[in-house]
């Protein structure tokens, strides 16, 4: 075998160990790559099974609380998604405010949470939630919402 052989082989090695380790790695990112969806998106962007982030306002009127958890629906002011959650709500969490539930939709069109998060001050409002009321035309700046 002479040099030049060698070489072609330990570069081909060397590529083919790269080619493997970026493939792992970009496989590994998609499976934990998590997207953020409005209520309105969500017929569109959604495949059942998936996990999301779905964000927008506690529909008022809308939150029914069990042994088990709770059934409520979250709104970006255009449209609206029943979400269940199985575990206990977070203290600030209630209706009007904004929260964002990590999840999966159900081929019903309800969405099954798996965690819960609320805003954790009067001021504080999630970018996504923030840009997906301001697209619908609900985001008042000082208050919020309308």
């Amino acid at each position: 075998m002479t040099r030049k052989r060698r070489r072609l082989y330990v570069l081909l090695a060397c590529a083919i160990g790269l080619g493997s380790a970026t493939a792992l790695v970009l496989t590994a990112f998609s499976d934990n790559l998590v997207f953020f969806v409005s209520p309105s998106d969500l017929a569109t962007k959604a495949a059942p099974g998936r996990t999301l982030r779905l964000g927008g306002l506690v529909e008022q009127g809308s939150v029914q609380r069990t042994q088990a958890g709770a059934s409520f629906r979250v709104t970006d002011g255009a449209k609206s998604v029943a979400v269940t959650y199985a575990g206990i709500l977070p203290d600030l969490f209630r209706e009007g405010q904004g929260v964002v539930t990590l999840g999966t939709l159900n081929a019903d069109g309800t969405f099954k949470a798996s965690e819960v998060l609320a805003k954790h001050d009067e001021t504080y409002m999630p970018k996504e939630v923030a840009e997906a009321l301001k697209k619908s035309g609900q985001w008042k700046p000082d208050g919020g919402t309308k």
